[in-house]
């Protein structure tokens, strides 16, 4: 194996980017004598995160609902925010979807008898520790625990920011084995966690596992550093994976707020290794439960060349059903999208099912209604615009027997 190789660093100019503005112009007070060297490091950034209240108060003007829901909450699931994230969210306004999405919330500690701790059975598809095998051909493989930022609407709060349950050496080592004794795992989705908080030597480790294993078709990598920590895509994190290219990326956005130059920056570099790069929102109350929302998130991400992939229902896990929205309301953006942004901009509105039961997506439903004719039914569909049109389904007997052969 040539996990030894040593990268070269390779200096990268993404050429021009959109009119989106830097999180180091945007920087708190509390962070004004930093300089943009420093500020571009993503060590720099993880070592620096605001965990305490205290830091939050020096950055932002908190609510006393949000002062009490950091002091009763935090203990339960890790408060952690990058100097970079925390730059993006507005400093008065606690209905900002970028800080609902950073800080504790009130509605955590509110709990609900049909909420589960592991809402997908993840635990219950594990064949060894750290691999999750739901689907036939796919295995999922966790490889971190940490995160950056501990998104408060976390589906696998009852492990990540956990200490105790660490992916260690030898868990990822057993995952690895498992995947090369399993011909059908032939695609591995490398999850956590965040993947990307582990160094550029072990994740090369892992990803040249992978590649050498003949039956591993596809390796997609989940990871919200593109959101929360860009200065992470660094040229020799890119090196890394144009060299198990092709690696199918699916980034975090869930709001146009959290784009900036850095993020814009990130992606670019990543589309330049060699990286597919496909966003997974999550479908979140007060965040972006708005179509015009995610129609605009999904339009920049598009110029940025990142396609919108899913549109997720938030799940049944414990202390996010503030977060959740009625399925209506994810049809509903889906009819608003559909004809009003091109094909490539609309996501698949998924809900994955509870116990393991896997993803199902949802499509609204324009079928008005139908009538018979010689030729088969007459579908009456309703467009994007509310407008009604016929389409004859044919049914090929009738379709033979009611044909004119002169014309």
């Amino acid at each position: 194996m040539a996990g030894s190789a040593r990268v070269t660093r390779i200096d990268f100019d993404p050429g021009p980017l959109p009119s989106l503005r830097s999180s180091y112009e945007r920087r708190p007070a509390r962070f004004s004598d930093v300089d943009r060297a420093s500020w571009e490091s993503w060590h720099w950034q993880h070592q620096n995160r605001l965990r305490k209240l205290e830091h939050f108060e020096e950055v932002l003007t908190l609510s006393d609902a949000e002062r009490r829901a950091f002091e009763q909450s935090a203990a339960r699931f890790r408060v952690a925010v990058t100097p970079h994230y925390a730059a993006l969210m507005a400093t008065a306004n606690p209905g900002c979807p970028v800080r609902q999405q950073g800080l504790p919330q009130p509605g955590e500690l509110r709990h609900y008898d049909f909420e589960l701790e592991d809402p997908l059975a993840e635990e219950a598809h594990m064949p060894v520790p750290g691999i999750t095998h739901r689907y036939p051909d796919r295995v999922l493989f966790y490889v971190s625990h940490h995160c950056p930022v501990y998104c408060r609407h976390c589906t696998r709060k009852r492990k990540v920011s956990d200490p105790t349950t660490a992916a260690a050496r030898d868990q990822i080592e057993a995952g690895l084995h498992y995947i090369r004794t399993t011909p059908t795992a032939r695609d591995v989705v490398i999850s956590g966690g965040d993947p990307l908080t582990l160094s550029d030597a072990r994740l090369r480790e892992i990803l040249e596992a992978l590649r050498s294993i003949e039956h591993v078709e596809v390796i997609r990598l989940g990871t919200r550093n593109p959101v929360t920590l860009p200065q992470r895509i660094t040229p020799e994190l890119c090196e890394i994976l144009r060299a198990a290219s092709p690696v199918f990326v699916h980034t975090h956005f869930n709001h146009p707020d959290e784009l900036s130059q850095e993020s814009a920056r990130a992606l670019r570099m990543l589309l330049d290794a060699g990286c597919v790069l496909g966003n997974q929102m999550v479908l979140l109350r007060g965040v972006n439960d708005q179509p015009e929302t995610v129609m605009e998130l999904n339009r920049q991400l598009l110029r940025l060349g990142c396609r919108p992939y899913y549109m997720l229902q938030c799940d049944m896990a414990a202390g996010i059903s503030h977060f959740r929205t009625p399925l209506t309301t994810g049809l509903q953006i889906m009819d608003h999208l559909r004809g009003r942004i091109g094909g490539m901009g609309v996501p698949h509105f998924v809900v994955d099912l509870p116990g393991g039961g896997g993803k199902v997506e949802l499509v609204p439903d324009q079928i008005e209604g139908r009538h018979d004719s010689p030729w088969g039914q007459v579908v009456t569909f309703r467009n994007f615009a509310g407008e009604r049109f016929e389409f004859v389904d044919v049914d090929p007997p009738r379709l033979d027997a009611h044909g004119d052969d002169e014309r």
